[in-house]
């Protein structure tokens, strides 16, 4: 593997994330979704801005990963899913996205913007939230977080073919979605 190396290095990792993370906050402004309007619109179904945003974020990462992963530069690591943790996080990120109005990587962009909601709502209430997660944790880890589990594997590994069997055709719908977007001016 190409990146083995680097897998060891962990200043290295920790510079790579940060450029990444800068990177992801510029396309996210430049996207238009750290705008509270704009989020708000989505969840009413009159802006579809960020459904835009995602789905041209997929489609060049699946690319991207999976034009990597063929070079046998990366390698598929999913962990095992409980049901529990799933449940819990949905409940947790989807109770932070009804009473502020972001989600976690908007917020941050935001936040870069100037808005003090962002800043004060969002990353204080993420840093609390992040802080009491890590107080219970313990009591919950053996118990609740461990219910459920069930082994993630990608829907090639499912169908037993070739990546790009799968890949093209959601590419394809994807970029179809976009096209219905761009055409229903929404």
């Amino acid at each position: 593997m190409m990146f083995t190396s680097l897998h060891r290095n962990k200043g290295a990792q920790l510079l790579i994330g940060l450029l990444i993370g800068i990177g992801f906050g510029f396309f996210l402004q430049k996207g238009g979704v750290t705008e509270y309007d704009v989020i708000i619109g989505q969840l009413l179904l009159t802006d579809f801005t960020v459904v835009r945003v995602m789905l041209s974020a997929v489609i060049v990462g699946m690319i991207g990963f999976y034009l990597l992963k063929g070079g046998e530069m990366v390698a598929i690591h999913c962990r095992n899913v409980t049901l529990g943790s799933v449940v819990i996080g949905g409940l947790i990120f989807g109770a932070g996205f009804a009473v502020l109005g972001w989600c976690p990587g908007t917020v941050a962009g935001a936040v870069g913007q100037g808005f003090l909601d962002a800043l004060f709502g969002g990353m204080v209430g993420m840093v609390v939230g992040a802080g009491l997660f890590a107080w219970v944790y313990p009591r919950i880890s053996e118990g609740i977080l461990k219910a459920g589990e069930f082994e993630v594997r990608t829907i090639p590994e499912v169908l037993g073919v070739n990546p790009w069997f799968v890949v093209i055709p959601f590419v394809v719908i994807m970029i179809g979605i976009l096209w219905v977007l761009e055409v229903m001016g929404l």
